[in-house]
């Protein structure tokens, strides 16, 4: 039974509580137009159906003879009388009678109508005539129970009819007088009514719309605060929750004033916990920035004196001399760490990033060329767009960024696998991935893996080297170029996508001559699909020399083309092969 009042619950549930109340209201006043017009017809029906069937027993009384004409008492027996004349005359009684138009008249000889008259109009004649009643319509007379009382039938060709069976002095006899008039009122009630009703219901709607909408009006204020409130990013950093209920709307003697003050004290209380927050993650993140940096003296000095001590001239056993390379060791993971804290640190504080046009494909084609010489066992692929790859960004967090992930490839997949970099543009953004055909990352630890210190595996341990902060730094790094970092990742398959925002290519006159290659100092253009687009002019998309040699002059004159931008010529220090 519940299956099939799913639906209606679940379109009901969708409307507003503005529509709901009005849709009520306007049920409700049908509701009560409706029986009040169905009380009244009836009354009203009743009422006119007992006029009719008065006039309807007079007409039976004529015809029977009940009634005695006026003068002397000519009944039988009377004194001094004389014997009534019995019978009448059928077309003297319909044409000439008091009866209305349309009486019908039949004459009952042995239970059966034998003959009948119907009073009526016939043209332009201003007097009534009587006509004569066919077999259809005698039958349907002659169907009226003998009970002289009236019924309500349907004579063929004349219409409905209240008929009684009577009988006298004058014999015995079917009358009936039509109902059209009167069924003519009811109806025009019923059309009135109808029509007075669908009107009220109308301007119910219409009323009752507005009123329930300057009803509700705080309220939807009181919701227009609470969704502005949701849309606010309150999980991270300085959060200003301001957004309150006006103070008209929190009387506190209506519902809907007291759930607008219950919501600013709820947003007072947040507000309180939410700045509490903040103040203890400032401290945290200043002391591990003060820390970081406080730590990084020390460790030099540690790391220093190790080095000094291991290779001076003094002659030292095997057990010192390893001690002190476990404490240069230990010395160098743990500035590593220092640095790391101290990097994330400055990006959580928002510390200004040095943002130039750079572009992305020699950053790879290095990073790539890092990593192959870190990681031999690995097989390094690069897939890279015969165009520039434009975009404004620190080119050393950028540069980390790529080591990072290309180390965490080569880190946690077994020798063997294959590693592809991979630079493609997809609308306004540049996409950056990192692929690897190893056994994934356990679907346990996928979601955290941007988490600092994550660790999945006996693979992340000290012993790798790892601090745990490396997908940290890159995911910190992406925000901070309004960029994002995502992973997908499956057995056989795992990828890390950068999403940065792409530089527009400024036009450059033929004319022009084109800038030297070098580091870019000019501030970054418009990003692609502005009203002002711009781009990187040449810098870093320029080719440097390398093992194929230097980049040709040419290539700077407009009539001689320039080799294919993602050659591995891009890169001084890159022999990494370019494919899928």
């Amino acid at each position: 039974m519940t299956g099939p009042l799913r639906p209606f619950r679940s379109a009901r549930s969708h409307r507003t509580l503005r529509t709901r109340l009005v849709v009520v209201s306007v049920v409700l006043i049908a509701v009560v137009c409706a029986v009040i017009g169905t009380v009244t017809t009836l009354a009203l029906r009743s009422h006119l159906y007992d006029q009719l069937d008065g006039r309807l027993d007079e007409v039976g009384k004529r015809a029977s003879g009940a009634f005695a004409p006026p003068g002397p008492d000519r009944r039988p027996g009377a004194p001094g009388g004389v014997q009534a004349p019995t019978g009448i005359e059928l077309d003297q009684f319909v044409a000439l009678g008091p009866q209305p138009q349309y009486t019908v008249v039949a004459e009952v000889r042995d239970g059966t109508a034998t003959e009948g008259k119907v009073g009526r109009k016939s043209g332009a004649a201003p007097y009534t005539s009587a006509q004569d009643l066919d077999r259809a319509q005698l039958a349907a007379l002659g169907g009226v129970p003998a009970d002289s009382r009236a019924h309500t039938l349907g004579l063929p060709g004349l219409g409905s009819y209240r008929a009684q069976y009577v009988t006298g002095p004058n014999g015995s006899f079917y009358v009936g007088i039509p109902t059209e008039d009167t069924d003519g009122i009811v109806n025009t009630l019923i059309l009135v009514e109808v029509c007075v009703t669908a009107a009220g219901l109308l301007a119910a709607c219409l009323a009752g719309t507005v009123i329930v909408g300057v009803a509700t009006r705080p309220l939807r204020r009181v919701a227009a605060t609470a969704t502005r409130v949701s849309e606010l990013t309150l999980h991270t950093g300085e959060v200003n929750l301001s957004e309150r209920v006006p103070d008209a709307e929190c009387d506190p003697h209506t519902e809907v004033g007291q759930v607008g003050a219950a919501l600013n004290r709820m947003l007072d209380h947040v507000r309180g916990a939410l700045e509490a927050r903040q103040q203890s993650e400032t401290r945290v993140r200043r002391f591990v920035a003060d820390a970081s940096h406080e730590l990084r003296t020390p460790l030099s000095s540690i790391r220093g004196y190790a080095e000094l001590t291991r290779r001076g001239h003094e002659q030292v056993g095997p057990d010192t001399r390893h001690a002190l390379g476990r404490i240069e060791s230990e010395a160098a993971r743990m500035t590593l760490l220092v640095e790391d804290l101290l990097l994330l640190a400055r990006l959580d504080a928002g510390r200004p990033l040095e943002f130039a046009p750079t572009d992305l494909v020699p950053l790879v084609v290095d990073a790539v060329s890092d990593a192959r010489a870190a990681g031999r066992d690995h097989d390094w692929r690069l897939a890279l767009p015969d165009e520039p790859a434009p975009v404004c960004a620190d080119a050393a967090r950028l540069q980390q960024v790529l080591v990072n992930l290309l180390a965490n490839a080569q880190r946690h997949t077994p020798p063997g696998t294959t590693v592809t970099a991979r630079v493609r543009r997809q609308g306004p953004w540049l996409y950056v991935d990192v692929e690897d055909d190893g056994p994934g990352i356990p679907g346990t630890l996928l979601p955290h893996v941007f988490e600092r210190f994550a660790r999945g595996d006996s693979a992340r341990s000290r012993a790798t080297g790892s601090t745990g902060l490396g997908l940290a730094i890159v995911r910190a790094v992406a925000a901070a170029h309004h960029g994002a970092v995502s992973v997908e990742s499956v057995p056989g398959r795992t990828v890390f996508t950068v999403r940065l925002p792409a530089l527009a290519p400024r036009p450059v006159p033929p004319s022009a001559p084109r800038p030297a290659a070098g580091p870019a100092t000019e501030p970054c253009p418009r990003p692609a699909g502005s009203a002002d687009p711009a781009g990187p002019a040449g810098s870093a998309a320029e080719p440097l020399s390398g093992p194929a040699g230097p980049a040709a002059p040419a290539a700077a004159s407009p009539s001689v083309p320039a080799a294919p931008h993602s050659q591995p010529s891009h890169s001084a220090t890159t022999p990494t092969r370019q494919g899928a």
